[in-house]
């Protein structure tokens, strides 16, 4: 019997889409890494895509939330040299029959419904709780960028003797209660889940502050949260807070700061040198008369933006003036009324706060 080029081409394509799918993701694809990219290059191409990826900045995108889970997910596969390993040799599909010891591709036939049957619905997984942390730091660090380690202390199941509750089968059992009298309850029963301790270890977290991040931002690292003894672990989340720096205040990509200088200076002007939070220094210059709250301003002189490092924004300094303690002379001050050609005016009373 001869069969048509039509349906040759038709068995060959059904072939190639169940390999596809067979196969799983591709982990790397997803983290636009090269096979052989080591653990930094990982986390770093897992930090900026999961900031340029995360659902709340791309609202308008109906898949955002699954690229996103595809993210995490490719990450907690290739940061653990283990679960790399496996995925290497056996893919996405492999890992899932790791722990079921079957045939991914029976599983893979089991998984679909050809003659209207009906899938099984597989539970939800439970899952620990995440675990929020608070990382200071300080404004140089945010403007430059930095990496901190941090030492995580976290609990990790190791097997046990013994036997333990869990909830993967529960029986109705029934008790008599007299002549006649019965009563069923619910019992929670297991003969094949093993027993498990919680043993802390110390984990070396590398945390990568970049230059421009906002207070209050956070990273998660996947499953590095709470364990969950019959389910995944939650995540650990850092959050970004700054200290209070001496000098400068930030408001959002602005920094602000008050600069005290003489009467002298004020009156005949001035040129100073005011070190940034990097180490350079930038030039402040008044040749005109400079009275105490006025303000100038350094385009890009600010704090990078977090979107775009190439960009920064505006210094805003303000001054304040040191007037002298000493009383004047009568003669002194007849020098400085003809110097200063002003004379005595009324006081002026008026809302100075106005418009702020």
């Amino acid at each position: 019997m001869q069969i048509s080029g039509c349906i040759i081409s038709t068995i060959i394509l059904l072939i190639q889409s169940i390999l596809e799918v067979q196969c799983g993701r591709d982990f790397y694809k997803i983290l636009g890494v090269p096979k052989n990219a080591n653990t930094n290059q990982i986390k770093k191409a897992y930090r900026k895509l999961a900031k340029d990826l995360h659902p709340d900045k791309n609202k308008d995108d109906p898949n955002a939330n699954a690229r996103f889970q595809d993210l995490g997910s490719a990450y907690e596969v290739l940061s653990d040299a283990e679960k790399r390993e496996k995925y290497d040799r056996f893919g996405e599909e492999g890992l899932k029959q790791d722990s079921m010891h079957g045939d991914p591709f029976a599983s893979f036939f089991g998984g679909f419904d050809f003659f209207g049957g009906g899938g099984r619905q597989q539970p939800d997984i439970p899952r620990g709780a995440d675990v929020l942390l608070e990382l200071e730091v300080t404004l140089e660090e945010l403007y430059s960028g930095n990496f901190v380690e941090v030492v995580r202390n976290k609990p990790v199941a190791k097997p046990a003797a013994g036997t333990r509750k869990c909830n993967c089968r529960q029986e109705m059992v029934t008790h008599q209660m007299g002549p006649g009298r019965f009563q069923m309850t619910q019992n929670t029963v297991c003969d094949q889940c093993p027993n498990v301790q919680f043993v802390t270890e110390e984990r070396l977290l590398e945390i990568e502050v970049e230059a421009g991040m906002n207070d209050g931002q956070e990273h998660t690292f996947v499953a590095e949260g709470e364990p969950h003894v019959d389910g995944e672990p939650g995540d650990l989340k850092i959050r970004i807070v700054t200290k209070p720096h001496p000098v400068f205040e930030r408001r959002g990509d602005d920094l602000y700061c008050n600069v005290t200088i003489s009467l002298l200076d004020a009156l005949n002007g001035f040129e100073m040198q005011l070190k940034h939070l990097d180490g350079h220094f930038v030039t402040v210059s008044r040749e005109t008369v400079t009275w105490p709250g006025a303000r100038i301003r350094k385009k890009g002189e600010g704090m990078p933006n977090y979107e775009n490092n190439n960009q920064f924004g505006i210094l805003y300094i303000t001054f304040d003036v040191d007037f002298p303690k000493e009383q004047f002379s009568a003669e002194d001050k007849e020098v400085l009324k003809r110097i200063l050609k002003q004379e005595s005016i009324k006081p002026k009373v008026y809302n100075g706060l106005r418009g702020f």
